[in-house]
């Protein structure tokens, strides 16, 4: 439970710092930091504890929120001093999608006891913080370019169950689940790596976008 724990800590605070550095590209003040920052840790995991019915998990631990705030704060006086702030957003949103993507389907198994709705908290807890970034600082979303993306948080939460499946101890199995994940997207990042996209037909598609 600790290595999950640690998992679920690490998701919010990566995912906090991403909205931070997010606030720094758009020069807001320290309230939009702590805002941006905050919306970004906490949004997936807020939206896979209602869809479960489960008590939203920051309001019983307001620590989750401070983590957040605290976060925001250091990069408020820090991100000057950080280079290529866009770079380190992708890289850092990478590791929050793992770590959280293991999380999420961590928890909607336990909760439901149904691999196919784990996998779908994973996805939705590892990039949902993403896209509402994206949203409210008005960035290119995440969601939208042709690197793989969901896919990773995918993997991350299908290579977590099968590993369980395997019988492998809950912190190795969380710790495969991440790096596969992790793995996934830093191809992305680093090699531009994609899935095949749909490519419209010659006739049929093209004449439907006259009409």
């Amino acid at each position: 439970m600790d290595a999950l724990v640690i998992l679920d800590f690490a998701g919010v605070a990566l995912f906090a710092a991403t909205g931070a550095l997010a606030a720094s590209r758009k020069q807001l003040d320290i309230i939009g930091f702590a805002f941006l920052a905050t919306v970004t840790g906490i949004g997936g995991g807020t939206a896979r504890d209602l869809i479960l019915g489960v008590p939203v998990f920051w309001v019983g631990q307001p620590v989750y929120i401070l983590a957040c705030v605290g976060t925001a704060v250091a990069i408020y006086f820090a991100a000057h001093l950080i280079e290529w702030r866009f770079r380190w957003l992708l890289w850092l949103d990478a590791m929050a999608l793992s770590a959280y993507g293991v999380f999420g389907a961590h928890k909607g198994l336990e909760v439901t006891g149904s691999p196919v709705v784990a996998v779908v908290m994973g996805m939705m807890t590892g990039t949902l913080g993403g896209i509402l970034r994206d949203v409210l600082a008005n960035e290119p979303s995440v969601l939208l370019r042709r690197e793989i993306y969901i896919s990773a948080a995918l993997v991350g939460a299908g290579g977590y169950l099968v590993a369980l499946m395997l019988d492998l101890p809950l912190a190795l199995a969380a710790g495969t689940g991440f790096v596969a994940a992790f793995a996934l997207r830093s191809g992305a990042l680093a090699f531009g790596w994609t899935l095949p996209q749909y490519r419209p037909r010659a006739g049929r598609d093209s004449d439907s976008s006259t009409d």
